[in-house]
């Protein structure tokens, strides 16, 4: 088992350039395994690891409904947004300036088959990295993400999850709100879900601007804890 994950912070990168570049790994390792497969090889498959940051962009996954997005072709261009239907699971999203996206593109074979498990790590992993700022997050039952005040007047999302998997490989992943204009996430339905609203962790701090690259940090201790994984440098 490879239990080594490649990581990589792209920094401030076009959504379909991250898109196309999460394709080809994804495609490496899932090619790698198909290879090992049919010629009784045992290569061993490689795990990514990316953290990017996006232009103003919104995205709707396969089962996505596209009345959730609220702006006409020519409104998005005005407020200097793009707009992509994906191939992840979930409905609408939005992706910007101040917000962390991590995409773990990992052979699930080097860790544990089950998608469920997976998606409950990612949402661990964040429950923790925000615990450590002294907030209280949690899970809603029947919505996945990061919520705060669930079961209250005032459940709001803080981090998005979204993900493919095909041959126990995932790509897309986790959006964690940290510094982002909340303004934006008024031009959709965020993931479908009518009369909650959404947060980030410096409204919740009360602070203009949270220091992203320390929550890059607690991000990757947390995740590299659960999963029982190293980070080492892309090749």
């Amino acid at each position: 088992m490879n239990k080594n994950i490649q990581f990589q912070d792209l920094g401030l990168k076009d959504y379909k350039a991250t898109w196309e570049f999460q394709e080809d790994l994804f495609r490496e390792i899932v090619d790698l395994k198909i290879k090992n497969r049919r010629e009784e090889t045992n290569l061993q498959t490689p795990n990514y690891f990316l953290f990017v940051e996006h232009p103003h962009v919104y995205t709707l996954g396969k089962s996505g409904d596209l009345e959730n997005l609220l702006l006409s072709e020519k409104q998005l261009a005005a407020k200097g947004a793009t707009f992509y239907k994906i191939n992840r699971g979930g409905d609408i999203t939005y992706h910007g300036p101040g917000q962390i996206v991590g995409y773990p593109i990992l052979d699930l074979d080097h860790f544990f088959t089950d998608i469920h498990k997976y998606l409950r790590f990612l949402e661990e992993v964040i429950i923790l990295t925000l615990a450590e700022y002294g907030l209280e997050c949690s899970r809603s039952e029947g919505e996945t993400g990061v919520w705060l005040g669930v079961g209250t007047p005032f459940a709001r999302k803080i981090c998005a999850l979204g993900v493919r998997a095909s041959r126990w490989v995932t790509m897309h992943g986790f959006a964690l709100n940290v510094n982002c204009d909340l303004g934006y996430f008024d031009n959709i339905i965020p993931c479908g879900i009518r009369g909650k609203a959404v947060t980030t962790l410096n409204v919740e701090l009360g602070v203009e601007k949270v220091d992203e690259e320390e929550v890059k940090a607690k991000i990757l201790k947390h995740f590299a804890a659960l999963f029982e994984c190293s980070f080492v440098p892309k090749n």
